[in-house]
């Protein structure tokens, strides 16, 4: 009997749906376990990375906690129930728990009245590469100021003279540690254009800039009236 053009439409829909599920379920009978587990993989490994991610937020929130207490204690005068707390979180796998408790631990010791053992603390902060640029820059001008009655001028001015340019967020404290270590080495022609430096830049605490622009006017610079970020050639025309 003849199939009328419509009824042989819907059969060869109805084999080519057959053979689709024919091959779905070959596909499936061959590629199926493979991709279980692949779904269950995909579904372990984005439980996985939550769990880590809450676990690491409970472990930042409980070395916060720890730091705060041993603050809390090395402000109460309390050093021997900070020390441990401070051990501690000097071993944290977080730069920022590490170098804050590091800080700590070099106040505990300059509080408790051994300064070779703050700056020697420092000193470690400002050579480990593993922490950041502003902690590192921070602990050298800190341990620097330390020892600046200790050490020749040369080695004050080679430590901090690249901390002492403009733009730099250590201007203040080291460009003030630089220029009196030129005056030591008897270089006011130095000395003058880093007081003067200071001086013009408004990031700079009042109290260190109103120093800088004495020290600056005494060695001939006119801090307050040259633009900041002169060339050096106009600052050397004004000296």
């Amino acid at each position: 009997m003849a199939l009328k053009p419509n009824d042989g439409e819907t059969f060869l829909r109805e084999v080519d749906e057959e053979l689709r599920k024919e091959q779905m379920n070959r596909f499936v009978a061959r590629y199926g376990w493979w991709i279980v587990a692949a779904i269950l993989l995909l579904l372990g490994g984005v439980g996985g990375w939550l769990w880590w991610d809450a676990r690491s937020q409970a472990a930042a929130a409980a070395e916060s906690q720890t730091l705060i207490e041993a603050l809390d204690a090395m402000e109460a005068g309390n050093r021997r129930a900070a020390q441990p707390k401070i051990a501690e979180l000097a071993e944290s796998d977080s730069v920022g728990v590490r170098a804050a408790a590091l800080f700590a631990r070099a106040n505990a010791e300059l509080a408790a009245g051994n300064a070779p053992a703050a700056a020697a603390t420092l000193r470690g902060i400002a050579a480990n590469q593993q922490l950041t640029e502003i902690y590192r820059h921070a602990a050298l001008v800190r341990q620097t100021a330390l020892e600046y009655d200790s050490l020749q001028p040369q080695v004050v001015v080679r430590r901090l003279a690249p901390l002492a340019r403009d733009g730099s967020a250590w201007l203040g404290s080291a460009g003030e540690m630089v220029g009196i270590a030129y005056l030591k080495m008897r270089r006011p022609e130095l000395a003058g254009p880093v007081f003067g430096r200071i001086a013009r830049d408004e990031s700079v605490p009042d109290t260190i800039r109103n120093r800088a622009a004495q020290m600056a006017s005494s060695l001939g610079v006119e801090a307050t009236t040259e633009p900041a970020g002169a060339p050096a050639a106009t600052r050397e025309k004004a000296e």
